[in-house]
């Protein structure tokens, strides 16, 4: 049941896509994609997972890592939580997701925001790199429970968006900045 609606949003996201001239099913470029409900993940919205690089996309970065920008195989998951919002959202998700599949966008870079910024303009999306879970679940008209196994709450000294963490390691505060506002991260509770 939950399957053949993600199988319909997927459809309907495919189709807009090629309203606006992104084919997502033209496999010499963006290559196969599967799509399925992932029962296990439970923090983040989905993910793409890629198999079969192309040999012709590798690249060598520093220090000599070995980088292909794309692949032949790809297996989107999107996770059960998500199914119960709202289906805008869980299109947004599905676009997010499908925008990894196309060369050159495995990673949230340029060209990722690129594609996200040209959907967002075309199509009225709202594709960011990350989610909000406490806002989908507020428009999806759901209620929000704070996380309760975490042992670190962690603060934004400029937007005070809050984050919850089950481990913790010093660099979180020391090199990171928040994904929302670019502020300085903070410990603020510790269970």
């Amino acid at each position: 049941m939950i399957q053949q609606k993600l199988n319909q949003l997927y459809n309907e996201c495919i189709k807009e896509l090629q309203s606006i001239n992104i084919d997502m099913q033209d496999e010499k470029i963006v290559g196969k994609i599967e799509i399925k409900i992932s029962k296990r993940a439970n923090k983040r919205y989905g993910c793409c997972k890629q198999e079969n690089p192309d040999p012709n996309y590798k690249t060598i970065q520093k220090r000599r890592n070995i980088h292909y920008e794309r692949f032949q195989n790809h297996y989107i998951e999107i996770s059960s939580w998500v199914m119960q919002l709202n289906d805008n959202i869980i299109k947004n998700t599905i676009i997010h997701e499908l925008i990894h599949c196309i060369p050159y966008c495995n990673n949230h870079k340029a060209e990722f925001k690129k594609y996200a910024k040209y959907i967002n303009q075309n199509l009225g999306y709202q594709i960011t790199t990350r989610g909000n879970k406490k806002q989908d679940y507020q428009a999806s008209n759901l209620e929000y429970e704070e996380e309760e196994n975490y042992k670190y709450k962690i603060k934004c000294t400029k937007c005070e968006q809050v984050i919850y963490r089950k481990r913790f390691n010093s660099n979180l505060i020391k090199k990171y900045r928040c994904g929302k506002c670019g502020g300085k991260l903070q410990l603020i509770e510790k269970k």
